[in-house]
């Protein structure tokens, strides 16, 4: 990743502070910090220690050192969904992580006025988003914010989904040619396409936006 000018940090501190006053207006708490380190010092902050943990598929939550993190300190219940084999395990662990403590995710984008978009294939991650653990993280890196909702779905078909797509070996056309084609093949990963707009639970959601550029 390259390494960002000074410039480039002032301007992502200054638009950091319009996204986080749009994201009180919509019922969800916003915050920025600088780096992934200032990050995970300030989520831990607001933990206390036997609190259940859980998390989406994401790579932002592992790029900011917040997964190792938790996992060192030693003092959490880590609920990690691949850890689960058979159903009846699988059944036990879905409902462990719709009642966890923390539910830690990214967001595929997020608007300048403060909307989360997202999409998802089996949609764990943005069931846990819209219900269930009383508190969601959601981790942004600067490079995902967009100018409007619609900007967000574009941003998602030619970064996000061919990205992800190329890492997880989906078989999808955007995988295969790069473009998204709105294809409802076996693997789709945009069966469920989602934004959320505004938060009826004041402070559940807490969005950190990191001045970096992190995930897909």
């Amino acid at each position: 990743m390259a390494q960002l000018t000074d410039t480039v940090r002032a301007a992502y501190a200054t638009t950091a502070q319009t996204v986080i006053k749009n994201l009180g207006h919509h019922g969800m708490e916003g915050y920025f910090c600088p780096s992934s380190a200032e990050a995970v010092e300030l989520v831990r902050s607001w933990m206390s220690e036997g609190d259940s943990v859980t998390w989406g598929g994401t790579e932002t939550f592992k790029e900011t050192g917040m997964k190792a993190a938790l996992d060192e300190a030693g003092i959490y219940r880590m609920l990690d969904r691949t850890t689960a084999t058979t159903p009846e395990e699988k059944r036990a662990m879905w409902r462990d992580r719709v009642c966890a403590d923390w539910f830690f995710m990214s967001a595929n984008a997020l608007t300048v006025n403060g909307e989360l978009v997202n999409i998802d294939g089996n949609s764990d991650r943005l069931s846990l988003l819209l219900h269930g653990p009383e508190h969601v993280v959601v981790l942004v890196g600067m490079n995902k914010l967009v100018a409007d909702v619609e900007a967000g779905f574009k941003r998602i078909r030619t970064i996000t989904c061919p990205l992800n797509a190329a890492r997880l070996h989906t078989g999808t056309p955007c995988e295969l040619t790069g473009t998204c084609a709105e294809c409802h093949s076996k693997s789709c990963m945009c069966c469920q396409m989602v934004v959320t707009r505004h938060s009826r639970h004041e402070g559940r959601i807490r969005v950190v936006l990191i001045g970096e550029e992190l995930g897909y």
